[in-house]
């Protein structure tokens, strides 16, 4: 398991520990990440790795902002792409990630996902190297908000191959948490991201 945090302004604070889980804050953080899961190199794509799962708990307190995402975040390269399965946010589901071109439906883990494309411009790109500025985002996107379960990741990476959302080499799927903004904290009692 490897862990990450990101913000583009003040910034917030993840702690994690010995079993999969963990914790984070933010105050007025602009745009935070924080997650926990499993990080490739690239070299495989996801039918590669085998059977990629994740289990997680959370309980949220304050607020995310104009926006926010809890469940699964990750990027592959070549294609560039950002990813996100959402299965909850401090505000009513489901969530409108942007300008996007829906996909469809498929019904996965006992509720049924919104499947999006969307174009996205920045730095965060730089997961595929310092000069991509311009890549697509995949979202499954949860009709029914949940805090607990399993999420088989595998399937939503199925069903967007299937919806004929390519992803690349994989290079991480991780259990997350994005807010815009807000003042607020989530606990994660269990944050667990397995591939067999």
């Amino acid at each position: 398991m490897s862990w990450t945090i990101w913000s583009n302004g003040s910034g917030g604070s993840i702690t994690t520990f010995d079993v999969p889980a963990f914790k984070a804050t933010w105050a007025n953080s602009g745009d935070f990440l924080a997650r926990i899961g499993l990080q490739w190199n690239s070299t495989k794509t996801y039918d590669q790795l085998g059977t990629v799962t994740a289990q997680f708990s959370s309980k949220k307190s304050g607020d995310g902002g104009g926006y926010s995402y809890i469940g699964i975040y990750g990027w592959s390269q070549n294609p560039c792409v950002e990813f996100y399965i959402v299965d909850d946010s401090y505000k009513t589901m489901p969530v409108n990630p942007g300008s996007t071109t829906n996909k469809g439906m498929v019904d996965i883990d006992g509720g049924t996902y919104i499947l999006y494309t969307r174009n996205t411009t920045g730095t965060g790109g730089s997961k595929c190297g310092s000069s991509v500025t311009s890549w697509v985002q995949f979202y499954s996107v949860r009709k029914t908000a949940r805090s607990c379960g399993q999420i088989s990741i595998s399937q939503h990476f199925a069903a967007w191959a299937a919806a004929g959302m390519t992803l690349g080499k994989m290079d991480q799927a991780q259990i997350l948490v994005e807010v815009g903004g807000g003042t607020g904290s989530i606990d994660f009692p269990v944050a667990n991201v397995t591939a067999q």
